[in-house]
């Protein structure tokens, strides 16, 4: 496939993304752009990150920014993360997406924001949490140690 073809088809992807009616067609151009793997849609999908309203496109989005694997989408995703968080019945798969997500991309800005769920009641997002700790800081166990006074949160949070 040439650069045109795929860069026709990266737009395709686009604008279906923002302006198609079907949740069905907005979610399969959100999953269609992850497997292209291209940088340039990272802000693009963030944005219609914060605009849809689709539970399923939101996950499909979420999903696909892991892939792309842009430090950028970090922020937008965790700002997912903290909504979800403050429902009063959390959507766990839509967790799984974003610890997935935030996994593959490995931005240490996440870990300060992943570390709640380490005490999580649920098994699967307490294992995918501990999963995503060892894989974006490695050392995180011995850094928790020698700051024993503070919380993951302080240790961890990226300084302005």
């Amino acid at each position: 496939m040439t650069w045109h073809e795929k860069n026709a088809e990266f737009n395709a992807f686009i604008k279906q993304l923002f302006h198609e009616d079907d949740w069905q067609k907005r979610a399969e151009a959100a999953r269609q752009l992850g497997l292209l793997k291209d940088g340039r849609a990272t802000n693009l999908m963030c944005r219609a990150l914060r605009s849809e309203k689709d539970h399923t496109v939101i996950n499909k989005i979420i999903e696909a920014l892991g892939r792309i694997r842009d430090g950028r989408a970090t922020l937008r995703i965790i700002e997912q993360l903290k909504e979800e968080q403050k429902k009063y019945e959390p959507d766990k798969y839509r967790i799984i997406y974003i610890i997935e997500s935030l996994t593959k991309i490995k931005d240490k800005r996440a870990l300060a924001y992943l570390g709640p769920l380490l005490d999580s009641s649920d098994d699967d997002i307490k294992n995918l949490a501990l999963n995503a700790f060892n894989i974006i800081e490695p050392n995180w166990k011995e850094i928790i140690k020698r700051e024993r006074n503070k919380s993951i949160q302080e240790i961890f949070k990226i300084k302005d």
